[in-house]
Formats: C-alpha cells, sequence, structure tokens
C-alpha cells in the first residue's frame, strides 16, 4: 500500500528486454535506501514492483506482460528518472490517499498551463469507460502522485499542480503527449460500481 506522496526520484539505469518481460534496474538516493531488502514492494511510477536483487543503490525489479501493456514503464529509456514511493509501514502519516500500486490504464498530457505558482495539465483518458469514475474535487493517482480532479469537458479532466509536487516529482519533465499512469481511487470506483450493481438488479426486478 502506498499513499501517493512520492518519496524521490530513481534513475533507469538498465533495461533488459525480453520475452514478455523487462528487467529494470535503477539507481535509488541514498535517502531511500535504508533497511531495503529482496521482496519489498517499491512503486515506480505508481506501479507497484517487487525487488528481486539489491546491489548497493541498485534495484532490479521484473515488469511483467500486463504491466507493460497497461502502464507507462515499457516506454523509460536509460537515464530518465521515475517517482519512487516506498510501501506504507505501521504508524506511517498518510499523506495523500491510498493507492494499491496496481495502475488501471495511461492518460495522456493534451496541455500544459504554465504561468506564475499555477501549473495545470490538462489529460485525456485513453480508456473512456474511466470517466465515470473521474469527480471534481475527487483523488486521483498520476504516476505515484496523489492529486485532486480540477476541471472536467468530455473525455478530459484537468489537475492542478503545486510547486512542491512539480519540482519533487517527473512533472516537472513532462511534455504534450507524455503518457502517465492513473490509478482510479479505490472508495470511489467501489462506490460507483456498487451503485451501478443496485440500479441494474432494481431494473431486473422490475421486470
Amino acid at each position: 500500500m502506498f499513499t501517493g506522496i512520492v518519496d524521490g526520484f530513481a534513475t533507469v539505469f538498465d533495461i533488459k528486454k525480453k520475452k514478455k518481460i523487462h528487467n529494470l534496474t535503477t539507481k535509488l538516493p541514498s535517502t531511500l535506501c535504508k533497511n531495503i531488502k529482496i521482496g519489498d514492494s517499491i512503486a515506480h511510477n505508481g506501479c507497484c514492483l517487487t525487488v528481486k536483487k539489491i546491489e548497493n543503490y541498485y534495484i532490479m525489479c521484473d515488469i511483467i506482460e500486463e504491466t507493460l501493456k497497461s502502464t507507462n514503464l515499457g516506454f523509460l529509456k536509460i537515464g530518465e528518472n521515475v517517482n519512487i514511493e516506498r510501501s506504507v509501514k505501521y504508524g506511517d502519516e498518510i499523506g495523500g490517499h491510498i493507492i494499491s500500486g496496481h495502475v488501471t490504464n495511461t492518460v495522456e498530457i493534451v496541455k500544459i498551463l504554465n504561468s506564475d505558482n499555477n501549473y495545470i495539465l490538462w489529460l485525456r483518458l485513453k480508456n473512456k469507460n474511466l470517466k465515470k469514475y473521474i469527480f471534481k474535487k475527487g483523488f486521483i493517482c498520476l504516476d505515484g502522485i496523489s492529486l485532486t480532479v480540477g476541471n472536467i469537458i468530455e473525455d478530459k479532466f484537468c489537475v492542478n499542480i503545486i510547486p512542491q509536487t512539480l519540482f519533487h516529482t517527473t512533472i516537472r519533465n513532462k511534455k504534450h503527449g507524455s503518457l502517465m499512469n492513473i490509478e482510479i481511487d479505490f472508495y470511489t470506483q467501489t462506490i460507483v460500481d456498487t451503485t451501478e450493481r443496485l440500479i441494474n438488479e432494481k431494473n431486473i426486478n422490475i421486470l
């Protein structure tokens, strides 16, 4: 489990591409290496990966085919930075919102508005079936970052980025057309799906 408060950057050091799986090696900052061990869960751009190997500040994780298809991890390049968050431990503060690390899909950046102390990203849903889970002022997780939804227009929505988030995550490196991982808020999805199911069951009973 994660909170959407990014701990720092990791730099992609090596990618070994095999059939239906990638072996990803990243270099962590020393501050994130304390007590890390094989089997730990670490979110890379919001995607929960399991540590397979550790050498000093370098960790290796496997990215399976399904993850490559549904996230932006398959497009990573050597030297690129990814957002990193270590899993929550008992007693940790939940600074953002509850995140599973199971990325739903990707969204595409269609507009970046940047002015003094005001940075807004507009994003388009690739999977339009996710629109029913996007609510103004609702939680959303993008590349592992807990954010709040702003305006919504058709299959597009925006998020406002505060300076702290802009300078301490990979958002500052994003461009028009960049893909970001999206994880729908679990509680929002549960409420919407349950409501839909109850309405459908009621309609069936009426018939």
